[in-house]
């Protein structure tokens, strides 16, 4: 495999499976600059660009997904051509506040949370998180930190900032290291040949093997794209609804 140096992306250090130990041999969580202008020329980020752009060159990626996440945690953002990249990269792409509460309408047809005259957010790529999509191997994606352009702040409504500010004071105040377990389920369905309501793809018998082989096909799928994008998957079963696992990570 190609090197692309020390900040060519995706997972570095301990390897998966070391539970506590794991956790307390990786870095500390660090906040984003705390403002717009300190971003874009945080020290290094040139060089982690320049090395990201080699190393889309190198792979023919061919496009790129800047996302941010909003206070319901949809997956928001932009797509950039890689052509593109060290530009967007380095400045930042510009959105509307309305996206951080996924630019939806109340029952009068009013944007939640803010307004169309509202000022713009830059969304700046936490390079750190460049990832290559392992479904498709053309695509990458990198997660954003969400800043005012007005006033150049941090968005005090973007989660991953407040996620990422509560586990450093947790840290810094308890002198403990977070370890979490994410118990994800999702269903499984499929169209009847009468076209009638969809139905679970399996019985609803919780923690039962065999409905789990019968379900295999999507568990491993979901369980190597989750270890190629740097989680750490753990556990799964089969729950107690028709087509319902439960795929666990950490």
């Amino acid at each position: 495999m190609a090197d692309y140096g020390a900040n060519g992306g995706g997972r570095t250090g301990p390897e998966f499976g070391g539970g506590v130990a794991t956790v307390l041999a990786t870095p500390s969580v660090q906040s984003p600059p705390a403002t717009l202008e300190e971003a874009r020329k945080a020290p290094g980020r040139a060089e982690k660009i320049e090395v990201l752009t080699r190393r889309i060159e190198a792979e023919g990626i061919k496009y790129v997904f800047f996302q941010q996440v909003s206070i319901t945690g949809r997956v928001m953002g932009k797509g950039v051509v890689s052509t593109f990249f060290s530009s967007v990269a380095e400045r930042g792409y510009q959105l509307v506040y309305g996206a951080t509460a996924n630019l939806f309408t109340d029952r009068y047809g009013e944007y939640i949370g803010f307004g169309p005259e509202s000022s713009e957010l830059a969304a700046i790529a936490d390079l750190d998180t460049f990832q290559v999509l392992p479904w498709d191997p053309r695509v990458a994606r990198v997660f954003c930190d969400c800043y005012d352009t007005e006033t150049g702040e941090l968005l005090d409504a973007d989660p991953r900032q407040n996620l990422k500010r509560v586990v450093q004071e947790f840290e810094q105040e308890l002198g403990l290291s977070f370890l979490i377990g994410i118990e994800p389920e999702m269903m499984w369905l499929k169209k009847p040949e009468n076209g009638g309501a969809l139905e679970g793809v399996t019985k609803p018998y919780c923690y039962h093997i065999h409905q789990f082989e019968e379900l295999r096909p999507v568990l491993m799928d979901v369980v190597e794209y989750g270890q190629a994008l740097g989680l750490d998957m753990s556990y799964g079963d089969h729950e107690d609804a028709p087509g319902q696992l439960e795929l666990n990570f950490r």
